[in-house]
């Protein structure tokens, strides 16, 4: 029952970790929001399920925080870089020109 709370807990996580990142990115720097979305808790249950493996049922703060932790790292990878200052590139192209 207890690897139950912690799939909820960790699920609820992710999406309010998901929910915060798309609202404070810019759209530009993210692929479509269903995608950021549905990430997020898939994310965190992907944590979640190992986590409890490894250290047992009564761990549940440390595999909501292993929740978390991958959920970022997850979410860090949709991020786009940002694009270049059109006087930074200016100055890019003539200095190979």
């Amino acid at each position: 029952m207890i690897l139950v709370w912690e799939a909820l807990g960790s699920a609820l996580i992710g999406f309010a970790l998901a929910y915060a990142v798309a609202r404070w990115l810019p759209r530009r720097r993210l692929p479509a929001r269903s995608l950021v979305l549905s990430t997020g808790p898939v994310a965190a249950l992907l944590g979640t399920f190992p986590a409890h493996a490894v250290l047992g049922s009564g761990h549940a703060a440390a595999t909501l925080l292993t929740a978390l932790v991958f959920t970022v790292a997850m979410l860090s990878l949709l991020v786009r870089p940002a694009r270049p200052r059109h006087a930074a590139t200016a100055v890019r192209r003539s200095a190979t020109a």
